[in-house]
């Protein structure tokens, strides 16, 4: 029953920092990537669709990235959803190519950018810390149910916490990986 926990806490965590992650990979640097734009939802024959599935997203140049629709129709359509993201990106359209020059971050704007990456990592950590105290939870509850023994109940707990450490180890990991892409010029 422990180790059922233990390992859900695990797997949970796991979940938490890929979703930050995630969400990091779309926040903009410097440098152009894909997983900036391909999250954008276009409508793609009347179903909102992710840009990822509807084209193939490249990068031309450190700050450029391009755009290129499976079906000729879906330029306009493609272009007004970047436009409408909220990215500050403004696309231009070459026949059949769509490229979206990146602008240069000023360092208002980095310092901006690592305030929401903060905000963000924050979050997770929050979760993470939810997630010790589902676990702790489940212990209490099982020493209560007589299940486990009040020692069993304690290095459950120190096991969780173990992880909890761990955890948010490989959060702080992300953020300073994160700062450090944002500061680059």
């Amino acid at each position: 029953m422990i180790d059922d926990i233990l390992k859900d806490a695990e797997v949970r965590m796991g979940k938490t920092i890929e979703s930050l992650r995630n969400d990091l990979s779309k926040m903009r640097t410097g440098r152009a990537t894909p997983s900036l734009i391909d999250h954008i939802m276009v409508s793609f024959y009347g179903n909102n669709t992710p840009l990822g599935q509807t084209a193939n997203i490249s990068v031309s140049d450190a700050r450029t990235l391009t755009v290129t629709p499976w079906d000729k129709t879906m330029v306009q359509p493609i272009e007004k959803a970047i436009m409408d993201s909220g990215l500050g990106l403004n696309p231009v359209t070459a026949g059949e190519v769509i490229r979206i020059p990146l602008p240069a971050m000023t360092e208002e704007t980095r310092k901006n950018m690592i305030r929401l990456v903060r905000q963000e990592v924050e979050q997770s950590r929050v979760a993470i810390r939810n997630i010790r105290r589902d676990a702790n939870g489940d212990f209490k509850s099982l020493e209560k149910d007589k299940d486990i023994s009040e020692d069993e109940q304690h290095h459950a707990e120190d096991l969780v916490q173990k992880l909890t450490d761990k955890k948010i180890a490989e959060i702080d990991a992300v953020l300073e990986e994160k700062e450090k892409d944002l500061m680059e010029i």
